[in-house]
């Protein structure tokens, strides 16, 4: 057992030692939190909104005051008739032109060259306008009641992040001993060849614990972001993915050769899949049913549905337990995989 800890000791001084290292490991989640918490933002600000009417209501009044006073629509000015609301828009003096109708009907003219935008914006305005019509109808943001973009960016950074640098990173690791060479010193010391193999993840398996904690504490005290439901379950389930990730690298490790083609590997075969196909960015339910299939056997996504369950809603661990069954049915293959595939004799 001493000598198994020794190797742990060694690795962990290889990555301590390796500034670089050091610098992905734990600069990528703090720049990727600042990136998507501030910079990427679905959130609705500032929209230039043009109001037409040919006669101010008190009704219409009202509801030209709620839009003004609303952190989200700038009234950027006042016409009567739709004509020229368009012409406005055409000339990208602004994005949405509101139209009062005499009968108490709202139109909304939106420029829709971004599809995504234009409906959030048409959503935003929809809920400012009736309820300053109807003041019976009683509108309830579940979850997220300020409809912020980071609630939806977190989760999704956090597995894309974690499911990176472990499988990267431990690919790598073990890929380099063999390019070196010392990997055949390392397997024919005392210590047996599966512990050399679990002596080198611990090192990665302790850093991803501490990237977790600082991603958990930016998003609770830098981006605001909630953590409703049970810590506890939070951290169990994201160490289930984090030996998922690790098996994952371990994997990689098994067909590469050289550190380069564990790079290239790790980023062809994590990076853009994981991002596009997870549901990060874009939800699964509207992706072709090819592409819903591969996304399947995505983990990141079943990660992020659990994450987003357990901090953002504040369930119970029943109500995410299909996505962690599919979690740790996937660890086991990897693990078995990997496994099974490593020469010791490194032919």
């Amino acid at each position: 057992m001493k000598q198994f800890w020794s190797f742990v000791i060694k690795e962990a001084k290889h990555i301590f030692r390796d500034k670089r290292t050091m610098l992905i490991l734990f600069g990528m989640p703090v720049v990727l939190m600042f990136i998507f918490g501030f910079a990427i933002t679905t959130d609705v600000k500032n929209v230039r909104t043009v109001v037409v009417t040919s006669q101010m209501s008190p009704q219409t009044q009202q509801a030209v005051d709620r839009l003004a006073a609303s952190e989200y629509f700038d009234i950027v000015s006042t016409v009567a008739t739709p004509q020229e609301a368009e012409k406005i828009i055409r000339s990208q003096k602004a994005d949405m032109a509101v139209v009062f109708n005499q009968n108490r009907n709202v139109q909304l003219m939106v420029d829709g060259a971004d599809p995504n935008m234009s409906q959030q914006w048409t959503t935003y305005a929809q809920q400012v306008i009736v309820n300053s019509h109807f003041s019976i109808v009683n509108l309830r943001m579940l979850y997220n009641p300020q409809m912020r973009s980071a609630y939806n960016f977190v989760p999704a950074i956090m597995g894309v992040i974690l499911m990176l640098i472990c499988a990267m990173m431990t690919s790598i690791s073990v890929v380099r001993e063999k390019e070196r060479g010392t990997m055949e010193l390392l397997l024919v010391s005392p210590v047996r060849p599966l512990m050399v193999i679990i002596a080198k993840v611990i090192p990665y398996l302790v850093l991803a614990f501490g990237i977790m904690v600082v991603i958990l504490l930016m998003a609770r005290f830098v981006l605001d972001v909630p953590l409703a439901g049970s810590l506890f379950w939070i951290v169990i389930v994201s160490t289930l993915y984090i030996l998922l990730a690790l098996s994952l690298g371990l994997l990689i490790s098994n067909i590469a050769q050289t550190q380069l083609v564990a790079l290239l590997m790790s980023a062809m075969m994590l990076l853009v899949p994981n991002v596009m196909l997870s549901g990060m960015l874009f939800p699964v339910e509207s992706m072709p049913t090819v592409l819903q299939w591969v996304a399947a056997v995505m983990p990141p996504r079943y990660f992020i549905d659990c994450m987003r369950k357990l901090m953002i809603m504040g369930v119970g661990i029943g109500d995410v337990l299909k996505e962690v069954v599919i979690l740790a049915a996937m660890t086991f293959f990897f693990l078995v995989v990997a496994l099974k595939k490593f020469n010791v004799r490194l032919e």
